[in-house]
């Protein structure tokens, strides 16, 4: 009698055991939905520093707005050069793509162009050259959303640059994508045969998920799992069941065929998708600068949040220059002496007062100096470049730009191997 009264009791105690797990997960997973807000931009922070460095960098870059309506049209602008320093770990940019990156399709690219010439395909591309870019998008899906450039290389896949928050007004409803085919037809891509584009997902949906209940409507998973294990898998499908397989087998095909012979007649003119890579994109005819270059050697300090390079400096120009910017992974770090007015730039991405010279005294024509130069900001840290101190070569990489009198800019790559401080000296 106590045995089967504890049993009871055990039994209850189990069963409410288990209403609690449930319910505490359901309030959980309630609570984990309600508490996340929405994503404030890319991942582009989660790529390693060494990528962002010395692949790509992203200069001059320019967003025709920064807030735009539904239908209307805007781009971003500006100059791309692909880092000599490279790593080898990475595949080279001979097979690319020129994009933007954005939570999905919220503005519609109209085209792309690199070194004046249209890509809507993939792109080959050279080591040390620089070219001009351009990107024409559309609003379409009102909100406020992040947007970068991209440039995705085959199987290094994509590499993000710098963003810009772009506030959309107006109502999706309104949005349309004209387009003329090639016959002279006007179509709106954006509803074009979207019926037929429910239709057929619908039905091929319907399709599966008969198909999955019809062999699973007996044992299930675990059941035939059982059977497998057991060595009587082959009893698992009848006579039957192997009928059935075949008619659902010849009505897929007989869909597929009556349907494809329809869209044929429908549109007896069709082209394939191109898939070709466009090579000899020009790249811009940039002067050389008249500087000889050396670099001497170079630390992190990680507490300190700063880059420290030294370089030996030849000024073989005609008139004086002075270091003015420091730019690496679209971050951008001002000379203040040089830069005496606000830069338009993203924010985030901007340290206007984060390179500090040992001599900020022009270099004369013909003159040599040893020159130190400090980048320091705490973006460094929130865009996780920090992390070279952990990388297997701990190199660096960016663009350093020199100014002259007269307006002149010359932009040279820098780069080389750190030494990683990691207590404060």
């Amino acid at each position: 009698m106590k045995t089967s009264m504890f049993s009871t009791l055990a039994r209850h105690a189990k069963r409410q055991a288990g209403r609690l797990w449930a319910l505490g997960l359901a309030v959980g997973l309630a609570a984990s939905m309600t508490g996340a807000g929405p994503a404030d931009a890319h991942g582009e922070k989660s790529q390693a520093a060494f990528l962002r460095m010395r692949t790509l960098n992203w200069y001059d870059v320019k967003w025709s707005k920064t807030s735009v309506n539904v239908n209307e049209e805007m781009e971003i602008t500006g100059k791309l050069h692909i880092m000599d320093a490279w790593p080898v770990a990475v595949a080279k940019p001979e097979v690319a793509f020129l994009n933007v990156g954005e939570p999905g399709p919220v503005l519609v690219r109209e085209g792309s162009w690199l070194g004046g010439k249209f890509v809507p395909r993939s792109l080959s591309l050279e080591l040390g050259k620089t070219y001009e870019f351009r990107v024409l998008l559309k609003g379409r899906r009102p909100g406020r959303f992040h947007v970068h450039t991209q440039l995705s290389v085959q199987t290094g896949g994509p590499i993000i640059g710098p963003g810009e928050w772009i506030e959309i007004k107006g109502d999706m409803a309104n949005f349309t994508n004209p387009v003329t085919l090639l016959n002279g037809e006007i179509i709106d891509l954006e509803s074009y045969k979207i019926s037929n584009i429910y239709f057929w997902h619908a039905l091929w949906f319907l399709a599966g998920i008969v198909w999955i209940g019809y062999w699973f409507r007996k044992r299930g998973f675990v059941g035939r799992y059982i059977s497998v294990a057991s060595g009587k898998g082959e009893e698992l499908i009848t006579p039957q069941e192997r009928q059935i397989g075949a008619v659902a087998l010849a009505a897929t095909l007989l869909v597929v065929i009556v349907s494809y012979a329809i869209t044929a007649s429908e549109f007896p003119r069709t082209i394939p998708l191109q898939a070709g890579n466009i090579r000899a994109i020009p790249a811009l005819d940039i002067p050389e600068a008249p500087l000889k270059i050396t670099y001497e050697r170079g630390t992190y300090k990680v507490p300190g949040r700063e880059l420290v390079a030294t370089y030996k400096i030849t000024n073989n120009g005609k008139e004086p220059v002075r270091i003015g910017e420091f730019a690496t992974a679209g971050l951008r770090f001002l000379n203040a002496d040089v830069y005496t007015q606000k830069v338009d730039y993203p924010d985030y991405l901007l340290a206007d007062r984060g390179l500090t010279l040992s001599d900020n005294s022009p270099i004369a024509p013909g003159e040599t100096k040893e020159i130190t130069v400090k980048v320091q900001d705490a973006r460094w840290d929130t865009e996780r470049l920090a992390d070279l101190a952990y990388d297997v070569d701990s190199s660096f990489a960016g663009l350093l730009f020199f100014f002259t009198p007269s307006g002149g800019r010359y932009e040279v790559e820098v780069g080389g191997p750190v030494i990683p401080e990691f207590l404060p000296v």
